[in-house]
């Protein structure tokens, strides 16, 4: 009885809120951010939860930047939520030793209890110090454009083809997550490619519990923490499908990891001299971590590099897909911007991918793609609208107060929404909303730098993204291949919203036709 109680109580709350809407026309976030007894905001999430990313643009538009959330009494989703500048370089850059993950995030991102995303203090500083030398090691560069170029011969080139012939109509967003998928599992693991990505398109059983460890995460976030445990413990619902998740990832990474090993004693017998300058997958150069010059670390121990594995593969093609299928998406809006890009490439020398023609060597990239200024500002411009991680988390470790004047007490829970940050007027400008690629460009044709407490696509300060650039660099690949050789067609009538998720998906999909280009 007391649950539906609740339940009529919200009903009210709403019918009561709609009411008011209706016959005041008053702002609608200000009904919504009422904090009602007991419930606090709860009532009024519930009637925006379909749009509560663009809600979130309007609410922290009208309110200064910032505004403190309040959950219901004792269920610990009381947060400030901010898009202030001020504030997010006081988080990331200038106070970051006060702001870490919390152990409340650790306890919500369990799946991922020993990777980089995370660890705090000493124990991350080790691990990012280690993976920084992996990812801008010259082998892992060349082994990752390598695996990208292969991909698109093998995997992208040939269903592109198949689909046009066809002229059947495709779930873009889904091809992208394949193909990402495919060269991340390459990259990471080093071994073979799953093929997720071909024309039977296969059910690829790992690469579906990554995506239910990433839905159950994001419900982790909007439930009372007594109720995803209790869920938990039961072995009910979402929570179930997390758990059953992780034992199929337990028993994949376990035979990655025993095939490295065999791969390692066959090679050269088990090493943690040093980082192996010609090993280009991460499993393989965390395996031979030295572990007195990397402290608390523990290379040998298989929780470690399981939970590593699964790490790199969410930041590797959730992030790389998300952009893309958004990429695409806004060119179909703007196709001034595809005459630019085009003219763009054919002015790089750059000769057409698939039409046998020979191609440049890829192993020093920036030759060539260093010179795709526009498509550089447009991809940034791309994700300043639709970041592929729309929230970043944060919590401090003792009391504080941010230079909005908002007091924060210790282990509070602070959220960055990076998705409205990118559509602040009084940040962006008036023309915020609108796709420019120009306002990333300087007046002498160079890329113009943008700090990043105002674009946070890449995260920022000490915990700025490692991968930051070898991902542009695979992007370019991507966008010159499908640029040069084919016509994206984006299906009419389709509704594009984002998916409310911890990365940026489109709800129902990107559906698109494709055609070759002559």
């Amino acid at each position: 009885m007391p649950s539906i109680s609740v339940i009529g109580v919200s009903i009210a709350i709403i019918f009561f809120l709609i009411l008011h809407r209706f016959l005041f026309k008053k702002p609608l976030y200000m009904f919504i951010m009422i904090s009602w007894p007991v419930l606090g905001m709860i009532p009024g999430l519930l009637f925006v939860l379909h749009r509560v990313f663009d809600f979130a643009v309007e609410a922290l538009e009208n309110s200064g930047l910032t505004f403190p959330f309040k959950g219901p009494w004792f269920a610990g989703m009381d947060m400030l939520v901010t898009v202030d500048p001020a504030n997010i370089h006081y988080l990331l850059n200038s106070n970051f030793s006060n702001f870490t993950r919390g152990s409340d995030f650790k306890e919500v991102f369990d799946a991922f209890e020993d990777s980089l995303l995370t660890k705090d203090s000493d124990a991350w500083k080790n691990l990012r110090k280690a993976s920084q030398v992996m990812i801008n090691h010259q082998g892992y560069q060349r082994f990752s454009i390598s695996t990208t170029r292969s991909k698109l011969k093998d995997g992208l080139v040939p269903f592109f083809n198949h689909v046009a012939e066809e002229g059947t109509t495709v779930d873009l967003q889904d091809v992208f997550w394949r193909f990402a998928y495919d060269t991340t599992i390459v990259t990471v693991t080093g071994c073979d490619d799953p093929r997720s990505l071909s024309i039977e398109m296969p059910e690829i059983e790992s690469a579906t519990a990554l995506n239910n460890i990433g839905e159950g995460v994001i419900y982790r976030h909007a439930k009372p923490r007594f109720l995803w445990k209790l869920q938990n413990w039961i072995g009910v619902g979402i929570e179930k499908k997390m758990t059953e998740a992780g034992v199929i990832f337990d028993r994949v990474c376990a035979e990655y990891i025993s095939a490295n090993r065999e791969e390692i004693k066959r090679s050269q017998g088990i090493s943690h001299d040093h980082l192996d300058g010609e090993s280009g997958d991460l499993l393989t150069s965390h395996m031979k971590l030295d572990p007195t010059k990397y402290q608390l670390l523990n290379p040998i121990n298989d929780k470690f590099l399981r939970d590593t594995i699964v790490g790199f593969l969410l930041a590797g093609r959730d992030t790389i897909a998300s952009a893309l299928t958004w990429f695409f998406w806004i060119l179909s809006e703007n196709p001034r911007v595809v005459t630019k890009i085009r003219e763009e490439i054919d002015s790089s020398i750059l000769p057409r991918g698939s039409s046998g023609q020979e191609r440049p060597s890829y192993d020093d990239p920036m030759e060539y793609l260093e010179k795709l200024v526009y498509l550089h500002a447009a991809l940034c411009e791309t994700m300043r609208l639709n970041p592929p991680v729309p929230i970043e988390r944060m919590s401090p470790v003792k009391s504080d107060v941010l230079p909005s004047g908002h007091k924060v007490e210790a282990n509070s829970k602070i959220l960055i929404f990076i998705y409205a940050l990118g559509k602040m007027r009084a940040i962006w400008g008036e023309d915020a909303l609108e796709f420019k690629p120009e306002r990333w460009i300087s007046k002498t044709g160079a890329l113009r730098h943008i700090p990043s407490f105002k674009f946070l696509a890449f995260n920022g300060g000490p915990r700025s993204c490692l991968g930051k650039h070898i991902a542009m660099i695979q992007m370019k690949i991507v966008v010159v291949e499908i640029l040069q050789n084919y016509d994206i067609n984006v299906a009419k009538g389709q509704k594009i919203q984002p998916e409310n998720h911890m990365i940026l998906r489109m709800k129902q999909g990107l559906k698109v036709t494709i055609n070759k280009r002559c």
